[in-house]
């Protein structure tokens, strides 16, 4: 089941809810048709319910809103990336385990 806490954003929304949030953010820049995606789909329901309060965790269609990919130079999904106080603090491509996402999430709280 997916998390309440997970938050879904379009190019729109980016700044006001990302670079401009109170809370560091995990952006999940996905799209429907990707397999390695939907895996670890779970895994971000799971970090969002486990960081509620302390991280913000945001899902981006890539194929719906392609300019903020763009900016970022995303070339392959999934790519992670973490923000806090509007920068880049770092970021992850591919199929990760929550071991690894975890210890990304951890250099911003």
């Amino acid at each position: 089941m997916a998390s309440e806490k997970v938050i879904h954003i379009s190019d729109g929304e980016f700044d006001s809810k990302v670079l401009q949030g109170t809370l560091p953010c995990l952006v999940d820049f996905w799209a429907p048709w990707c397999g390695p995606c939907k895996a670890i789909g779970p895994v971000i329901d799971e970090l969002a319910e486990e960081y509620d309060g302390k991280v913000q965790i945001a899902k981006m269609n890539v194929d719906d809103n392609p300019a903020t990919p763009g900016k970022y130079g995303i070339r392959a999904i999934p790519t992670l990336i973490l923000f806090k106080d509007g920068e880049v603090v770092d970021q992850i491509t591919g199929a990760v385990g929550k071991t690894q996402l975890s210890d990304l999430i951890t250099k911003a709280v």
